[in-house]
């Protein structure tokens, strides 16, 4: 194994065993039971059928034999082999699912430190991958690796005693001669996999993005004439997953043909040494049947060691992807410090950098905004208005300087709705308000008439990305979910963005006045009906601040005159 070897399974394993310790442990407990089961049942049935047939030979025998004991023996083993089957893969399957969304809860926590989701924003088809099939990759760490790694330690064990019984250097040769191989074909195939594993995930993840923008994106590929070679990516995408495909089957049958010809020789051995300590009378010929059996069953928890070796290289990709969010997970949210009496927003020094710039989003910034003050950042696109929200709302953290802000609402530019009920929707801002706030809140951002005329009020289905209402009345709904959170600044990206101009002025409206005299307002807009209701307008170039005119002085009005018009 490269890249740290198998290092990055230990946060893993650590999270595992925190998220369902005793559900993990007792899964190994029932898997162990039921291969132990089934070793039992095979030789206990080879001794019967091998004593039998002998006791048949004479006919004193046969009455002196006792059918009645091994038979209650086979009976119980099947039934409990049957009964530890069933109960491990519920224990098993259900512990493995609840730590896959424990580990989806730590993910998620982990995106939220400021920064994180940020750094992926531009490529969303990779942030899906890793919340999705990453997550989905880390069960056979478990299922396929862990679990029967532990299962066949526990039957080499068994076998070594057992067989250690009837003849110790025929417990110690049979246990190395299973063991040994065991182990090391699951590492050689894990190892030979690494490779073709990790480029068939790569290839997946490339083949999912591509045909996506080649599906959604149809139209500008084709006006682009970029159209064919989109295809073309697809279609090489496609391509390397299949060649990794053809790789992996290459080394899962080489992998089972060599524990074929590992149960040969063993069993081979097994039989040779069981006829020479029978005919030497160390051991009757049923034990000899007996430890033939046992010897083969054996190798059955090894063997399903191979098809977790081959996926391990993918489960090292993911747990590499993941760890670092995992870890974060756990850290403190890093929050604006409280500003000085009087100041809502503070700004001292602040320098702020993006990943893969040049150029600083922000360079030296400071900035003073006082309680209850209505602001309006403006600026052309990249000049740092964004930067400033986000520092604020606490999305990101400065490189340099300090940032003082009181608790914060963002209402950003894109309204982000859910296929849910409109009550799911709105209770994202207050988890627990009832229908009464919900209502008070629609009708202070001018949707409430309009819900209580639907059929089904509150209770109506949105589609997905809040299909069902207009451009106007999503406006609204998130507008209200915005009004829902109380806090004592509200920043707004470019609330009215793409609405007409009637309805974008009266969502302004309602806006300011349910901020009230009070609350603080920062507007970050290159529209003129957003900055004319701010009693200060901050104009930004290339991250500074260049001019900062109040309302009354004659840069004022000239500074509006330079926004776009409605």
């Amino acid at each position: 194994m490269r890249r740290g070897g198998l290092r990055p399974l230990g946060p893993v394993i650590r999270l595992f065993l925190n998220e369902r310790r005793f559900g993990l442990l007792a899964g190994v407990a029932l898997a162990a039971t039921t291969v132990l089961a089934g070793i039992a049942l095979l030789g206990v049935s080879g001794w019967f059928v091998t004593a039998t047939g002998i006791a048949g030979l004479s006919a004193t025998a046969a009455l002196a034999f006792d059918v009645f004991a091994p038979s209650a023996a086979i009976r119980f083993l099947a039934l409990s082999r049957t009964a530890a089957r069933y109960f491990e893969r519920l224990q098993t399957h259900d512990s493995t699912l609840r730590v896959l969304a424990g580990l989806r809860v730590k993910l998620f926590r982990g995106f939220a430190v400021p920064g994180a989701a940020r750094a992926l924003a531009f490529r969303p088809a990779r942030l899906l991958f890793r919340l999705t099939a990453d997550v989905d990759a880390l069960d056979s760490l478990y299922l396929r690796v862990l679990l029967p790694g532990a299962v066949a330690f526990l039957t080499g064990l068994v076998a070594l005693i057992v067989l250690g019984i009837l003849s110790w250097p025929l417990g110690f040769g049979v246990a190395a001669a299973i063991v040994l191989p065991g182990l090391a074909l699951p590492l050689l195939a894990a190892r030979t996999a690494e490779r073709p594993a990790r480029r068939r995930a790569h290839a997946q993840e490339a083949l999912r993005a591509r045909v996506v923008d080649l599906v959604a994106g149809q139209s500008e590929l084709a006006l682009a004439g970029r159209l064919q070679n989109q295809k073309r990516m697809v279609a090489d995408a496609d391509r390397r997953e299949r060649d990794s495909d053809l790789a992996l089957n290459a080394i899962e049958t080489n992998t089972g043909m060599g524990f074929d010809i590992v149960t040969a020789f063993i069993l081979a051995g097994v039989l040779i040494a069981g006829a020479s300590l029978a005919a030497a009378g160390t051991i009757t010929a049923p034990l000899a049947a007996l430890a033939l059996l046992v010897a083969f069953a054996a190798m059955e928890p090894f063997a399903a060691l191979r098809r977790g070796a081959l996926e391990l290289g993918r489960t090292l990709l993911s747990a590499r992807r993941l760890a670092p969010r995992f870890d974060a997970a756990g850290e403190p949210a890093s929050r604006p410090q409280t500003p000085r009496e009087g100041l809502a927003l503070s700004l001292k020094a602040v320098t702020q950098h993006y990943d893969g710039r040049r150029k600083p989003a922000l360079a030296g910034t400071s900035l003073d905004i006082a309680c209850g003050e209505k602001v309006a950042l403006i600026g052309a696109s990249g000049a740092g208005k964004s930067s400033l929200m986000a520092l604020f709302a606490g999305e990101t953290i400065a490189e340099e300087g300090l940032v003082c802000a009181l608790p914060t609402t963002l209402l950003t530019q894109r309204t982000e709705l859910f296929r849910d009920t409109l009550r799911a929707n709105l209770k994202l801002a207050a988890p627990t308000a009832g229908d009464a706030t919900l209502l008070d809140a629609l009708d202070a951002a001018g949707l409430g008439e309009t819900v209580r005329a639907l059929p089904l009020g509150l209770d109506t289905e949105l589609g997905e990305s809040g299909l069902g209402l207009s451009g106007g009345q999503a406006r609204r709904l998130a507008l209200a979910r915005l009004i829902l959170r109380d806090t004592p600044v509200w920043l707004l990206d470019e609330p009215t963005e793409g609405l007409d101009g009637p309805t974008a002025r009266d969502v302004m409206t309602r806006l300011l006045s349910r901020a009230g005299n009070d609350r603080t307002v920062v507007i970050a807009t290159h529209i003129r009906r957003e900055a004319e209701m701010a009693d200060r307008l901050i104009l930004i170039s290339s991250g500074r601040i260049i001019a900062s005119p109040r309302r009354g002085e004659d840069a004022f009005q000239a500074t509006l005159a330079t926004l776009r018009p409605d």
